[in-house]
């Protein structure tokens, strides 16, 4: 009797254990009957976070993630309406909004799936989204309508799944490397281009600044040689008449000084030969010097 007793407590204190189950805060428990979601009231039965009761070997718990999570794939490829490729790197923001959908169209609230199914309904949205814009409609002020758009696509292709997507945010926009390649090879060449113009125009400038300033030098050393010579002649007339006053004054005084000038200039340095008459013009004041002494 006392065995069969302890048997009983033993079997009442299991059945209690598995009874009872904990939900953690940030989760949500769905109650499966017999392999399938419990209906209460035509709605599935879901626990809130704490402590609750569960029918044993009936009822199973399947716990769900409630929390906002955050979905960053991999970049993807792009045609915009212009048949251009665009690199998008995006990502999304989506929690759980009816677990029993979640459940169900997940394969038993398998998240990675629940992923990858969103990812490609996602990609499908911004595929359509991006086919129907120019890139220059994209890179500009206009790309918050295209997550807007993006977004609303996103929600109703997301109902069935049971999730809510709250929000769709495109982080970056590249080319391609094979297009951004040659959109810089493009790029070097017209500024290559602009360049090669740039140097042309300052030759062109530097040759003309270099003619003005020839022509300017010429014209200022013409003036200049002008000028000189004009000022040389005055000179040599203000010379002339010195000299002719002077001469007029004592000829022969006049005469003697350029004699004595002459022989200074001929016989100064010393080793001048000359082959001259004596008796010639040239010696008159020095013969007769030579005859004084």
């Amino acid at each position: 009797m006392k065995n069969f007793v302890f048997v009983i407590i033993v079997l009442l204190a299991i059945l209690g254990f598995s009874s009872l189950f904990y939900i953690a805060e940030g989760e949500r428990g769905i109650v499966l009957r017999f392999g399938k979601v419990a209906q209460e009231n035509g709605t599935a039965l879901v626990y809130q976070p704490g402590l609750h009761f569960k029918m044993p070997f009936i009822e199973r718990i399947v716990k769900l993630d409630a929390r906002l999570k955050t979905l960053d794939g991999q970049a993807d490829r792009y045609i915009t309406s212009e048949k251009k490729d665009l690199i998008v790197d995006a990502f999304v923001k989506w929690r759980i909004q009816d677990f029993e959908k979640y459940y169900l169209s997940t394969g038993g609230g398998n998240q990675r799936q629940a992923e990858d199914l969103l990812t490609r309904r996602i990609n499908s949205g911004l595929r359509a989204e991006f086919g129907t814009r120019t890139i220059r409609d994209i890179v500009s002020g206009r790309r918050d309508e295209l997550m807007e758009q993006a977004l609303i696509q996103a929600s109703e292709s997301s109902n069935d799944l049971g999730i809510q997507v709250i929000d769709v945010r495109v982080k970056q926009i590249n080319l391609p490397d094979e297009v951004s390649s040659a959109i810089f090879d493009r790029m070097v060449a017209e500024r290559q281009a602009v360049a090669r113009e740039h140097r042309s125009q300052g030759r062109e400038q530097a040759e003309i600044i270099r003619a003005d300033i020839d022509a300017r030098v010429t014209v200022m050393l013409a003036d200049a040689e002008r000028e000189a010579r004009q000022v040389r002649g005055e000179g040599d007339a203000e010379a002339a008449e010195i000299y002719a006053n002077t001469y007029g004054r004592d000829p022969e005084f006049f005469s003697f000084i350029r004699s004595l000038e002459a022989y200074t200039r001929s016989f100064g340095q010393g080793d001048t030969v000359m082959v001259i008459s004596p008796d010639s013009e040239f010696f008159k004041y020095f013969n007769s010097l030579q005859a004084a002494q």
